[in-house]
């Protein structure tokens, strides 16, 4: 089946779910919505970041895709039931790969858990973890200031470090051996994340996992693209598209040819979406 699947973020995170796909399903045509508009979605109510999802799912639907991967742990976890009740495709997101992996692979059922706010609040990670596994101790931790960190490129100073010890101390005092990375953005910082924590802790990408389930449920669903790559990938911003391209290339480690900028507020204001 040849039509893409699409992806969407609030902004240029979800670039790692993105490379993480390529390399799993390389021969899948991707078409990347960034919402940097309306970034960040990690403060905003549970309300408005079900609206911004639909708004970004009927967005991608223009391009006849297959498939939606909500690369952004906020949406994943606020919005992912609203938009599976509400498209007509499949809607994958990236909370419960993650939560699944983590649950496999501890050996003393203590997990730690990092990411946004929002994502932290809505314990949508310990909820999924429960599910595959019983006596488990979930440690969550909220981490505002990564975001900034790695899209500034500190990816490995001392203020990096200092920040990551902070945020990590109680968790490794609690003897995790299992960390989630439950931000798009925290696949960057995996190796300095891995000198704080120590080699014992495995750490879970959230953004790997859900690419093998995307593989997995195409192959299910005999969606799979099995004529080859045809086309070059598509990434689209609602705003700031040099940024993006410039920051991009580090979250996937290749420069990106071609950004494009749309009015999202026109495509708004002339689009009905709706909440159904």
């Amino acid at each position: 089946m040849k039509n893409p699947i699409g992806v969407f973020d609030s902004g240029i995170g979800g670039l790692t779910v993105v490379k993480q796909l390529k390399k799993i399903i390389p021969d899948e045509h991707l078409v990347y919505f960034g919402d940097t508009a309306r970034i960040p979605y990690g403060t905003r109510s549970k309300n408005l970041i079900k609206q911004y999802a639909l708004e970004d799912a009927r967005f991608l639907l223009q391009y006849d895709i297959k498939m939606l991967v909500v690369a952004c742990n906020t949406a994943s976890s606020t919005a992912l039931p609203y938009l599976q009740e509400r498209l007509d495709i499949p809607v994958i997101g990236v909370v419960k790969p993650g939560a699944e992996a983590s649950a496999k692979v501890t050996q003393n059922k203590k997990i730690g858990v990092i990411g946004t706010a929002a994502t932290i609040n809505s314990a949508s990670y310990p909820e999924q973890i429960k599910k595959n596994i019983s006596g488990v101790q979930v440690f969550n931790q909220a981490c505002p200031l990564l975001v900034s960190l790695v899209e500034e490129g500190w990816l490995d100073t001392e203020v990096t470090r200092l920040t990551l010890l902070t945020y990590l101390d109680k968790m490794i005092k609690q003897e995790i051996d299992t960390l989630i990375l439950g931000c798009t953005h925290y696949p960057l910082l995996r190796h300095t994340i891995q000198k704080i924590v120590g080699a014992h802790v495995r750490l879970i990408d959230s953004g790997e996992e859900t690419a093998r389930a995307v593989k997995k449920m195409l192959r299910e669903k005999k969606m799979l693209n099995l004529s080859g790559r045809e086309r070059d990938d598509k990434f689209i911003v609602s705003d700031n598209a040099q940024k993006f391209k410039e920051i991009g290339s580090t979250f996937l480690g290749y420069d990106i040819d071609h950004v494009e900028q749309v009015d999202f507020e026109e495509f708004l204001q002339t689009t009905v979406i709706k909440d159904v």
